[in-house]
């Protein structure tokens, strides 16, 4: 447990600004599933999902940077939540899994050619005496917009994917599980997505409104053929 409360190279729970952002976050609450629920909310509502960045960046994998920055993509949202919850005194550690995504921008199908998503990241959260999963990757705002519903967690049962949109159609689908790390585990994923995603690695970095192309990605989706 000692290294799931510790400050990590991505998972930089002693960063000022984590703590200062988990303890006003928090402020006032003493029960430490509330303390946990309440961070959850703000890093999935208040840190603009984004998958717009450079991947090949170290920043957007760290907890500090992304909070910094207000948005991030999955591997950086899950880290700052595992951050902020270590430095609230709750261990916390990063899980992958691969993922088939059935939503998502049609640039960025047609800039990696594919819909399934590897090393898709969660926060595993040691709450209350038992490990329960996480998953702030998409905020209401955008969950609003294109007609999902948000993913809540109540800090008792795993909070992982959205199977179905609002309309029933599949949005997710759960493919394989890399497991859980003590942090981000970097320089392995930078190969696995040079690999599988060789055009997202040059440093080229999408540019362009995410969430207005996302909602364009799910009315062609859903329009009759």
């Amino acid at each position: 447990m000692d290294d799931l409360l510790s400050a990590a190279r991505f998972i930089d729970s002693d960063a000022p600004a984590i703590g200062v952002f988990a303890n006003e976050v928090t402020a006032g609450i003493e029960d430490e599933k509330d303390k946990v629920l309440r961070l959850y909310h703000a890093i999935r509502d208040d840190i603009v999902y984004d998958p717009y960045v450079n991947f090949s960046d170290p920043s957007n994998f760290r907890a500090s940077d992304v909070l910094a920055n207000g948005r991030g993509f999955c591997i950086g949202k899950a880290a700052l939540l595992a951050a902020a919850t270590r430095a609230i005194g709750v261990p916390a550690r990063v899980g992958y899994a691969d993922v088939r995504n059935h939503l998502t921008s049609r640039r960025l199908y047609e800039r990696i050619k594919t819909d399934i998503f590897i090393w898709h990241s969660y926060a595993d959260l040691h709450v209350c005496g038992r490990w329960v999963k996480a998953t702030p990757a998409f905020d209401l705002a955008l969950c609003e917009r294109v007609g999902i519903k948000p993913l809540e967690f109540d800090g008792e049962n795993d909070s992982l994917f959205h199977p179905f949109d609002r309309e029933g159609r599949r949005h997710v689908e759960y493919l394989r599980d890399r497991g859980t790390f003590a942090d981000v585990p970097f320089e392995t994923i930078q190969e696995a997505f040079s690999h599988a995603y060789p055009s997202l690695m040059t440093g080229t970095v999408l540019r362009g409104d995410f969430r207005s192309e996302a909602v364009a990605a799910v009315a062609d989706e859903a329009a009759p053929a």
